[in-house]
């Protein structure tokens, strides 16, 4: 059955164009790319970077960036479209580079997709150099944890409020849009921080952002509930 990236993929690159689905232009990118913006960096790796969006905006920003994916459709709409990026099969969980071989690791939404994510830490952190930075891009655990039942509405399907059950507990869940059908991971945040902080890691920046532009319709949904967090998190310099 697999996670359901392999059968969604085509449908995942139609649904996201060159741009984006609507919460990573409007809520995410304007904060992942300040991020970007306020470092000096050289050599980037996106992990999980899918159809190479934002490996491209790394581009854009004068870092020079690698991309790794597992999907190999996904991998190759990335190389079309960027077809001078640097765009390679790989998973998370094993990291085909060298120690501190990357001053900049991103992880954009991506962590909710990978089963064994305490390896998958371990290894972002591993090819980090010194002083290097994880930036990371993920769903909150308020909005993971009330996924699968989704807004719960009133008779005339007005939203009332968004659900959280199970907050504490680690589940997979299947997560389902425009005939994508892939599966995400609910986690508490303790289990992330708890993570990051065992690989030696320090917290240097924390947002649950909100959206900066769009509709004002959607934006008010996104400021009802706090959907994402971005996180920083710094290699240290004698590591």
């Amino acid at each position: 059955m697999g996670n359901g990236w392999d059968r969604s993929a085509q449908a995942w690159i139609d649904s996201m164009g060159e741009r984006g689905d609507w919460a990573r232009e409007h809520v995410l990118d304007p904060v992942m790319l300040g991020r970007v913006g306020k470092g000096r960096f050289e050599r980037a790796l996106d992990v999980g970077c899918g159809e190479g969006r934002f490996c491209r905006m790394l581009k854009a920003a004068g870092v020079n960036a690698t991309g790794i994916d597992p999907t190999r459709r996904l991998l190759e709409t990335a190389k079309r479209r960027d077809p001078s990026g640097d765009y390679r099969p790989g998973r998370a969980e094993q990291l085909e580079f060298d120690a501190a071989s990357f001053d900049l690791v991103v992880s954009y939404l991506t962590l909710v997709d990978i089963a064994d994510f305490r390896t998958a830490i371990g290894e972002m952190a591993r090819v980090l150099k010194p002083d290097g930075t994880l930036l990371i891009a993920n769903l909150s655990g308020f909005s993971s944890a009330g996924a699968e039942q989704g807004w719960v509405t009133d008779d005339e399907g007005r939203r009332l409020h968004y659900p959280v059950d199970r907050y504490l507990d680690e589940f997979p869940f299947w997560f389902e849009w425009a005939d994508i059908r892939i599966e995400n991971w609910h986690r508490p945040l303790t289990a992330y921080m708890a993570a990051f902080l065992a690989n030696g890691l320090n917290l240097t920046f924390f947002a649950e952002p909100e959206p900066v532009s769009g509709e004002p319709s959607r934006q008010a949904n996104f400021r009802r509930a706090p959907w994402f967090v971005v996180m920083e998190w710094q290699r240290p310099a004698n590591a």
